[in-house]
């Protein structure tokens, strides 16, 4: 079903803070990226579970300095505020326990579709439909805070994406049929963050990682991992406990991938 009640201050706030963990809701009709607005708030002292959420964005923030698509009325646009007592070398976990909460949602509406591509997408039947961007502020060896934003693809038509995003993009409407209620969307949503926070904050990745693996299902399968000009190709052997992905090269040597983009190759 389509939104049964418009996206407000009032309704989100009324929405989202039956779960205990939203401290509060900073709703717009638009802004520039919703990360940008968290992170103003979290430098002004905003407390943990405060969330930013606006219908539109103009200048959503993908990874890699990429742009996020945002139009206004169809999908969820976020950010919210976390202050978790880790060192920042642990920080970048963060952005795959919300990748575990995001594919968990998605399974809810298209059971068997749904995989993680590390670190931080969910696809649909192999294409992209959500997004997640981290930024942190870290002092004296401690995080003050992150910000976890996410960008989902729910009632998107393949008409309304950019001609160039068409082949690697898709949506929940797209590969279900149907028309999402946002509202029940991004309170389930925040629910499921919660949860696999509360997970995390006790175990660390770890605790993650087994769910984790089932969605990317790339144990043992060859990758290929770029990272700006450069590439590498290998299989992979697991997932470290501070999640970096273990892979056996080409030339038989071990590596450890930190960072770059991770691409499923044929055998």
């Amino acid at each position: 079903m389509a939104d049964l009640i418009d996206f407000t201050q009032e309704t989100l706030s009324v929405r989202l803070k039956r779960n205990p963990f939203i401290a509060e809701v900073h709703y717009f009709e638009a802004v520039g990226s919703t990360n940008t607005i968290a992170y103003q708030l979290a430098l002004a002292g905003a407390r943990e579970g405060e969330v930013v959420v606006a219908d539109a964005q103009t200048k959503g923030k993908g990874r890699l300095d990429r742009v996020w698509q945002s139009p206004p009325g169809i999908n969820l646009y976020t950010s919210m505020i976390l202050r978790p007592r880790i060192e920042p070398a642990t920080a970048p976990q963060i952005t795959l326990m919300a990748g575990v909460a995001v594919a968990e949602l998605f399974s809810g509406c298209c059971t068997g579709s749904v995989s993680v591509k590390w670190p931080n997408d969910v696809l649909l039947k192999g294409r992209k439909a959500c997004g997640i961007l981290t930024e942190m502020k870290a002092s004296a060896g401690r995080v003050d805070f992150i910000i976890l934003g996410m960008g989902l693809n729910i009632n998107i038509n393949p008409e309304d994406f950019d001609p160039t995003l068409r082949a690697a993009a898709t949506s929940l409407k797209i590969e279900t049929g149907k028309v999402y209620d946002r509202l029940e969307m991004i309170s389930t949503l925040f629910d499921l963050i919660e949860k696999w926070y509360r997970v995390f904050l006790r175990t660390g990745f770890p605790g993650l990682r087994e769910t984790w693996l089932g969605y990317a299902d790339i144990l043992g399968k060859r990758i290929k991992v770029v990272y700006k000009d450069e590439f590498q190709t290998g299989i992979v052997t697991g997932i470290d406990d501070d999640g970096t992905i273990r892979m056996q090269g080409e030339d038989g040597a071990g590596h450890r991938v930190i960072a770059g983009d991770v691409h499923l190759l044929g055998r």
